[in-house]
């Protein structure tokens, strides 16, 4: 302080009028400097000299209306604190200043002091004051944000003594502890990030307090300036907690932040932090920004703003980290393999020259972090390491292809989304694919797209993950029941992956991301079946959605026009699960029940409109030949030699081996080994991972009423609800049914040897003795009826009738609907079955007495006959 209070101060002479033309004339300098200032920025002058000569400016004006309101004598002292402590002021930021007294120096300066604030508001200078003691001020300093303001303090009128007493009284000894105030001031950082959804890759981003803004840079100055007593981060070089192109990267992305936030501020005219799209456009005019032929001027700013603020994020993590060790010690490590180690829960490298420029240490890095679910993150040493290699490492097309597969093992390991999310995050991906590079950070300026290209991206690969959970998403009626279905659920992730990359180049996206997608596939050496999958779900990505939304889906030409382009049901299972993700992606206000509801009819639509006799499966004899191949592989297992599978092969129809997944292909050739052909197979195993689910195969010479008689045995004798079956003719008038059934009654539960006797049991005696029993719709059920649906078409060949029936599933309907088959005397060549929670799909092929299509009166007889057992049923 300067003196010692005895008496207080004489005031300078209180003269309103002359205070009011001061405070006018001052707001006046104050605009002609800012004008001076906006007109330098124009010109693109360094911004950190922009912000201390405004600071100079407001200081200048500050001592003026002190030294007019405060007595040279009075033992007060000012300082300037928060951002203005920092010397670094923006043209509408408010002023933060503290008033050092003691209490009756504070009693005694209390008109002199309102005089002050009062003339300053006038002035236009908005400022934000505290007038407190030495002891208030350790009181104050609780508050770690009024802490935080005060260690920034810089002296405006203030002599060493004030200094001194302001530093001792909110001094680490007093209050916040290094330690403490790190770990406060880390939490705060994390409930910030978690207020803007924990990125800032929004549509209008906040440049001073979103994540990897001008706030993140303030938190990593004010831990450095309380643990180790620093006011910039240039020292902790030094000190050995931050490299040199850390700091480098950091000071970069400082001022190129502090830009967009001046100009921000400079055409709203106000104090605005939030990157508004009512000032995009214009700010992007001011910085020189200008459209091309490929991006507006505005996205081209914005994509620098996202760069700078995801690099700010990166280095921030890692410096918290140093700081964590700093504190705690440094941690004993915890090996994994040779190359990889744990150090407090962050995976680390544990070759100080890691990853010495190769693709394929990188990756086993990833992958060690899929296969380690308690990382806390990577080390800070491993990702500075890793950060540093970016520039070396190869793209995709010009690597091995043994790093090739390896990225193709990541997709296929566990965690593939959350391993996509790490890459991206840490500039891998955007390596490795050039292309992803150029959409990060790229924005769209619109109200539909809320998140950049790459961050919408990320978005629908985390909903295609949730897809894959145990749990269901509640948002999506039908994705958890479709998901299973999915042969290579890496094919659909990259399908997300691409389905947007070519976003900005020109032209139509989807055609060029389909390019990129081809060309990328046949370079990771995956089939022309799934590299054609791939591209056309990029190139069709967008047609589900204007389907459902812009067509009538109750059209049956519009389902079958659909249906045909769609082709066969692989496609439509990724496209429905792709639609999905994408809308649900594209920003959390899009998705809702009603698109929901129209994207599911119109897969259940088209799935029916393919299982009628639309579907035309794509790329046929290369499934074929992939699946007989890893089929052949399996059986090699148990001892069986190429030769004598192909022979069991043989044995089996031909389009099983299109359908089917290897694994129960396999399982059934090898039920057909130690059997001579035109004998009867019975094979039951539990499905893995389903208690009381079975697999039933049977194997047999065809018969008439056989699969009445399969389907009434697995309902009435053994209990068993059918969810899925396949029916279909073998060679040589032989029958290959598969079916999937679990115990419907806890009570009574047979294990697969028992189902699997009593069925052969009951099929080798007369089946017409076989009949189904009477059963009552479960109570639940009723409340979710679905109006019968049954329905006629030529089977594609012409020979025989494509019958399909839509209904409320119950116990024992495809029993009673069998055994209506039966007792019409129809042939079953081909069936499909399958449940939809309380929706029965069931397609049969069949053939009357002569083995022909029905003709009109039998397709009626038919007809009444269905309808009148299960409309019989569902009313009992």
């Amino acid at each position: 302080m300067n003196h010692p209070v005895a008496a207080g101060p004489v005031a300078a002479p209180l003269d309103a009028a002359d205070d009011a033309a001061w405070a006018s004339a001052a707001r006046t300098t104050l605009a002609q400097a800012d004008e001076r200032l906006a007109r330098r920025f124009d010109r693109g002058d360094d911004i950190d000299r922009l912000l201390a000569l405004r600071a100079r400016a407001v200081d200048h004006l500050l001592k003026a209306a002190w030294s007019r309101c405060i007595p040279v004598d009075a033992p007060l002292a000012l300082f300037a604190v928060g951002g203005y402590g920092r010397g670094e002021l923006f043209p509408h930021s408010d002023i933060d200043v503290l008033v050092l007294a003691d209490h009756r120096a504070q009693q005694a300066s209390h008109e002199a002091l309102a005089r002050l604030f009062a003339m300053l508001w006038d002035a236009g200078l908005h400022a934000s004051h505290a007038v407190r003691s030495t002891t208030q001020c350790t009181e104050a300093a609780a508050d770690i944000t009024v802490l935080t303001a005060m260690i920034e303090a810089r002296p405006l009128v203030a002599d060493d003594h004030a200094q001194a007493a302001l530093a001792d009284a909110i001094a680490a000894t007093r209050v916040w502890p290094a330690r403490e105030y790190f770990i406060a001031k880390g939490e705060e950082q994390r409930a910030r990030h978690a207020r803007f959804g924990d990125t800032s890759d929004n549509l209008e981003p906040n440049l001073k307090d979103g994540p990897g803004g001008l706030r993140d840079l303030h938190t990593l100055g004010w831990m450095a300036q309380r643990s180790f007593g620093v006011r910039e981060l240039q020292p902790l070089i030094g000190l050995g907690h931050l490299g040199s192109d850390e700091a480098a990267a950091l000071e970069r992305e400082r001022r190129a932040l502090q830009r967009l936030r001046y100009g921000l501020h400079l055409v709203a005219g106000r104090a605005e932090e939030r990157l508004r799209f009512d000032y995009q456009k214009m700010l992007a005019e001011r910085l020189g920004f200008a459209d091309d032929a490929q991006n507006l001027g505005v996205e081209q700013m914005m994509q620098g703003f996202y760069r700078s603020a995801a690099l700010v994020r990166r280095i921030n993590d890692r410096l918290l980290q140093r700081f964590e060790e700093q504190f705690d010690g440094a941690a004993v490590p915890e090996p994994l393999d040779a190359r990889f180690e744990l150090r407090r829960g962050y995976l680390a490298a544990r070759s100080d020259d890691w990853p010495h420029d190769d693709i394929a240490e990188v990756f086993a890095l990833f992958a060690m972090w899929a296969a380690q679910p308690r990382v806390r993150g990577l080390h800070s040493h491993t990702a500075r390491a890793l950060a540093e290699a970016l520039p070396a490492l190869p793209a995709y097309d010009a690597a091995t292809p043994v790093s090739r597969e390896d990225f193709m093992a990541l997709l296929r390991g566990p965690q593939p989304v959350a391993t996509l999310e790490r890459m991206a995050r840490l500039g891998v991906l955007g390596r490795w694919l050039p292309a992803f590079a150029q959409v990060s950070g790229r924005m769209q300026f619109d109200l539909f797209h809320v998140y950049t290209v790459d961050q919408h991206t990320l978005a629908v690969l985390r909903n295609l993950a949730a897809f894959a959970s145990d749990t269901p998403d509640e948002r999506f009626a039908m994705a958890h029941e479709v998901w299973p279905r999915l042969r290579k659920p890496e094919l659909l992730l990259l399908a997300g992956l691409f389905h947007d990359i070519a976003k900005g180049r020109g032209g139509d996206h989807s055609e060029l991301g389909a390019v990129d997608a081809r060309a990328f596939c046949t370079a990771h050496g995956l089939g022309e079946a799934d590299t054609g999958l791939i591209a056309w779900l990029v190139e069709k990505h967008l047609l589900m959605s204007v389907t459902a939304q812009k067509q009538d889906i109750a059209d049956p030409e519009v389902i079958h026009r659909f249906a045909t382009i769609v082709a066969d049901r692989v496609r439509l299972d990724h496209l429905y699960l792709l639609t999905c993700a994408d809308i649900a992606g594209t920003s959390p206000k899009l998705w809702n029940a009603w698109k929901d509801r129209l994207l599911a009819d119109l897969y259940t639509a088209t799935r029916l409109a393919l299982r009628r006799g639309l579907e035309h499966p794509v790329a046929a004899a290369e499934r074929i030949a992939e699946n007989r191949s890893a089929a052949t592989a399996l059986l090699a297992e148990q001892g069986i030699d190429a030769a004598e599978s192909a022979a069991l092969f043989a044995r089996m129809p031909a389009e099983s081996f299109l359908r089917a997944r290897a694994e129960p292909l396999a399982w059934q050739a090898a039920a057909l080994r130690d059997t001579r052909p035109g004998s009867t197979v019975v094979r039951v195993r539990e499905l893995a991972g389903h208690a009381g689910a079975f697999e039933v195969f049977v194997h047999s010479p065809d018969r008439d009423g056989l699969f009445a008689s399969i389907v009434i045995t697995l309902d009435r004798l053994l209990g068993l609800a059918i969810q899925q079956a396949r029916a279909l003719d073998g060679p040589n008038g032989t029958i290959f049914d598969s079916f999937e059934v679990v115990n419907a009654d806890p009570r009574y539960a047979p294990g697969a040897a028992q189902i699997e006797r009593s069925l052969a049991a009951a099929l080798s005696g007369p089946l017409e003795s076989i009949r189904p029993s009477r059963r009552t719709q479960p109570r639940h059920l009723r409340h979710f009826r679905i109006a019968p649906q049954v329905a006629f078409d030529r089977s594609p060949d012409g020979r025989h009738s494509v019958l399909s029936v839509v209904c409320t599933d119950r116990p024992g309907l495809l029993a009673d609907l069998a055994h209506v088959l039966r007792a019409q005397r129809l042939r079953v060549h081909d069936a499909r079955i399958a449940t939809f929670g309380e929706r029965a799909e069931d397609v049969f092929i069949i053939g009357d007495a002569s083995d022909q299509a029905l003709d009109d009166t039998q397709q009626q007889a038919l007809r009444d006959a269905l309808l009148a057992r299960i409309d019989g049923e569902n009313a009992g």
